[in-house]
């Protein structure tokens, strides 16, 4: 029986995973805790609430309070009428599909939008088929419409490296050009944020060199880890209101151990589990529809023969 559990260079600066310089400043690191702050940083004390809630990202979550220290020394210089570095905030985030960037991307605009960088916040997103028409001429003007819409906020374009696969003839390409454009012309008006696999995403900078100063800020995004995997699932289950038995939970992590090796260069991460607990919840359901007599942990519990896995599935 199933037992219920209660409970670079180039212009580019890889501040996110600079690993050597990570180790240099990890005492820095742990000096500056959010409990040896001054009470005036109550914006960067909710963002943190906000990342420590999400599965890893260790490294992402230090770089978010560097952004923050960045501006606001930058505010404290400028008041102290001190020379200020120019903050271009133009992103890029590398990393495979589920590994949280547009989670990230969103609690960059809202502190963002606190700090008073970007009036508005919002996150605009899009892809290739959102920007380039069918047309000389019409692409230009699909991705200024993207802009006019990010104004203020963040536009956020996910697989970037499909706007450089076509070549010259391309409209691709007038889409990176328009961005570029109005990447410098409107610096302060909204910020850029591209998207997509580590391999490609270097491709598609290759393809004009000039794109990589463009860009101070480069996030990498790591694979979840199969224990962090795990604790996705427990977590998605727990704000649903369901809960897995201890044999249910051990398939999961069997499963994903399996799904994770076949697909490694593929494989969703996070996606894929969300997948996965609704594919449950749905099979619990269908479970229980015979039932004439229900009880609170019948609706609540996720047994072994709710996780169904399709040969499809591990690259879901």
């Amino acid at each position: 029986m199933d037992e219920p559990i209660k409970m670079k260079n180039n212009g580019q600066i890889s501040i996110m995973l600079n690993m050597n310089k990570r180790d240099k400043n990890k005492n820095l690191y742990e000096k500056v805790s959010s409990q040896s702050l001054p009470g005036q940083h109550a914006i960067l004390n909710e963002i943190e609430s906000e990342m420590d809630s999400l599965v890893g990202l260790d490294h992402i979550k230090k770089t978010m309070k560097e952004i923050y220290a960045w501006i606001y020394i930058n505010k404290k210089r400028e008041a102290a009428g001190l020379k200020t570095s120019p903050q271009v905030l133009h992103m890029m985030f590398k990393g495979n599909p589920g590994t949280g960037k547009t989670t990230v991307a969103r609690l960059i605009g809202k502190l963002l939008h606190k700090m008073e960088v970007l009036p508005k916040g919002h996150l605009i997103e899009a892809e290739r088929a959102d920007l380039v028409g069918e047309y000389i001429g019409h692409t230009a003007q699909k991705t200024r419409d993207l802009i006019k819409k990010a104004s203020g906020g963040i536009l956020f374009i996910d697989e970037a490296y499909s706007l450089g696969r076509g070549g010259e003839k391309d409209f691709g390409k007038e889409a990176i050009d328009t961005l570029v454009k109005h990447m410098e012309d409107k610096l302060h008006t909204f910020i850029l944020i591209l998207a997509g696999y580590s391999k490609e995403m270097d491709y598609f900078l290759s393809l004009n060199p000039g794109l990589h100063s463009r860009f101070p800020l480069v996030f990498h995004f790591p694979d979840y880890t199969i224990n962090e995997l795990m604790e996705i699932a427990r977590r998605m289950v727990r704000e649903k209101q369901y809960e897995f038995t201890r044999e249910a939970e051990a398939k999961l992590k069997e499963h994903l151990i399996y799904a994770k090796g076949m697909n490694r260069s593929i494989f969703s991460n996070g996606r894929y589990v969300r997948n996965i607990i609704e594919s449950a919840v749905r099979a619990q359901a269908m479970r229980l529809l015979s039932e004439s007599r229900l009880n609170r942990d019948d609706l609540m519990t996720l047994h072994t023969r709710d996780l169904v896995f399709t040969k499809n599935s591990t690259s879901t």
